[in-house]
């Protein structure tokens, strides 16, 4: 029988403790956010998912939530309210509500909030030790300040021109879907 999880409620939100199952609600978990949107971790330090990385990000019109990427293991994002641009592959797509992305590994990616309003997109992807990651140069993804300007596979070159992530409140902008 697999336990349920310690669960314990923080200054910045709610978070687990340990390993087992858990429910928690999103407005009451632990949100973080810089220039690059807000999102919402739903595992903890002390109780890692080992086979998938969850998390909840609310974009503003022309906030990336990353810089254009890509990596060796596979990724899935959901949009659940609002429009985003998607530059894949140095491709642009508009994306709207309920529309599903699915990332082979490898596959070049990023979203750009759009529209007018926040856009909350769900992005689950594989978790595993010594991954691969480039930054590559792409100049879709420049245009939307969501690139860099040299190729690099190191998240602190990659993301040097933004603030640390610090703990923000849940966003009021979660929809009711």
């Amino acid at each position: 029988m697999v336990p349920e999880a310690s669960v314990e409620r923080t200054e910045h939100g709610v978070r687990p403790v340990s390993d087992g199952w858990f429910v928690v609600n999103l407005r009451e978990t632990r949100w973080f956010g810089n220039e690059l949107g807000r999102y919402a971790l739903l595992d903890s330090e002390d109780a890692r998912f080992a086979q998938l990385g969850v998390a909840v990000g609310v974009l503003l019109p022309g906030q990336p939530n990353a810089m254009y990427h890509a990596e060796d293991a596979q990724e899935d994002f959901l949009v659940l309210s609002g429009e985003c641009v998607l530059i894949v592959e140095g491709e642009e797509r508009v994306l709207k509500a309920w529309d599903f992305v699915h990332c082979p590994p490898m596959t070049e990616h990023v979203f750009v909030g759009a529209g007018d309003g926040p856009c909350v997109v769900v992005a689950v992807g594989a978790r595993r030790k010594g991954r691969a990651l480039v930054y590559p140069v792409n100049e879709t993804a420049l245009k939307y300040g969501a690139g860099v300007e040299e190729e690099t596979s190191e998240p602190s070159v990659a993301y040097a021109r933004f603030a640390e992530d610090l703990p923000v409140p849940s966003p009021e902008e979660l929809p009711v879907l």
